[in-house]
């Protein structure tokens, strides 16, 4: 159980990166035109060119906070952490934005976009669907990590 807890956890410090550059949806104004792929890189670009202080703390939460978490349950499954930072990791883990940022999607998903009183269309794309796992996964290892270090 130990082995396969680090290898997913090392599997999140390849995933990961690859989540924050796929495709999360597709969207447009009007149903005859392309649709614009948007990752959270792009909408992390978008943010950079108006408010440099949000994207700085938005990068932090979305970016940062998750692989630094990974990368400390990696280190205390591998025995080169103290299992006593466990709980910082946790707050580390809640500070992520990760799980915020995936609800405000599914929100955007779920309730469309209408600009100046034209609908528009939005799709999901893969991208979304391997974001949601790597979260999902993220949490699960982290829990049953501290499961396995206060036996």
């Amino acid at each position: 159980m130990t082995n396969l807890l680090r290898l997913a956890n090392f599997s999140l410090l390849i995933l990961f990166p690859i989540a924050w550059f796929a495709p999360l949806m597709k969207s447009g104004l009007l149903p005859f035109l392309s649709l614009t792929e948007n990752s959270i890189m792009s909408a992390l670009q978008g943010i950079w060119q108006h408010d440099i202080y949000l994207a700085l703390l938005m990068t932090f939460f979305a970016i940062f906070a998750p692989y630094i978490k990974v990368i400390g349950v990696g280190l205390i499954q591998y025995d080169l952490l103290s299992p006593r930072l466990m709980p910082t990791l946790s707050f580390i883990g809640k500070l992520a934005m990760a799980d915020v940022f995936l609800i405000a999607i599914y929100i955007v998903l779920y309730t469309g976009i209408s600009v100046a009183g034209v609908n528009g269309r939005v799709e999901t794309a893969w991208g979304l669907y391997l974001f949601t796992g790597c979260v999902i996964a993220s949490y699960t290892i982290s829990f049953l990590s501290r499961k396995a270090t206060d036996v």
